[in-house]
């Protein structure tokens, strides 16, 4: 077999490799683009890639005339198009938003498909183990650290037993929450009324106790409570 066939597959099976590697945790956290969505995301990076550092096995000029592809060209056409795919992932419920984490993973993975499909080794590995340690163990350094959590919060009541304001704020900061951007809404043909904010506090250890105090209220017909987070 020809030197550079065997160079081409090694190079495919590189990007495979890493590509995967990457999507497997992205599975294993239950997101939509995994296993085998990063997988192929860098093998068509490298492939694409291919095309322009063995533009000889596929492109004959014509009159003798030398012709020079710049893979430099084709790498920004490459992560263009992944902007697209990663803006696919990224999903915004109110002031949630998530998918923003396997959106920046899919873009990285298209570069290390692009440094496998050049022959790039020690700079492809060295991006996938850096990937790796940022998808985990940053995590891991994130439930460490103390973070201000934020959630919308709505809750509802029958038009004539409307919980007051000022109670409904005691009640949200006697378990650590911060109220913004309080708004107030009648529904169901004016029989009901509700209140709809954002809380906010550090650390997210008050939300079941809230919820707890909700659910034995039976003024309350219906609440919300919805992390905003990625």
């Amino acid at each position: 077999m020809n030197d550079d066939y065997i160079e081409i597959i090694f190079r495919l099976v590189a990007a495979l490799a890493a590509g995967g590697i990457i999507g497997l945790e992205r599975s294993y956290r239950g997101r939509a683009a995994g296993f085998r969505t990063h997988a192929l995301v860098c093998v068509a990076s490298g492939l694409l890639m291919l095309v322009t550092v063995y533009e000889g096995q596929w492109f004959t000029s014509h009159g003798g005339a030398r012709v020079v592809v710049d893979p430099t060209r084709m790498a920004q056409g490459i992560m263009t198009g992944i902007g697209f795919l990663g803006a696919g992932v990224i999903v915004k419920e109110g002031l949630s938003v998530r998918g923003l984490t396997t959106a920046a993973s899919i873009w990285v993975t298209a570069a290390i498909g692009i440094l496998t499909g050049i022959g790039f080794y020690f700079a492809a590995g060295i991006g996938t183990v850096l990937t790796l340690g940022t998808l985990s163990v940053f995590r891991w350094i994130e439930s460490k650290i103390p973070t201000e959590f934020y959630a919308n919060f709505s809750v509802r009541f029958a038009r004539e037993i409307v919980m007051p304001e000022p109670v409904l704020r005691e009640l949200v900061s006697q378990h650590g929450f911060s109220v913004y951007n309080l708004n107030y809404r009648l529904i169901a043909e004016g029989a009901q009324f509700e209140y709809h904010m954002v809380l906010r506090a550090v650390g997210d250890e008050g939300m079941r106790a809230l919820s707890d105090a909700l659910r034995d209220n039976r003024t309350v017909l219906e609440y919300r409570i919805a992390p905003a987070s990625d």
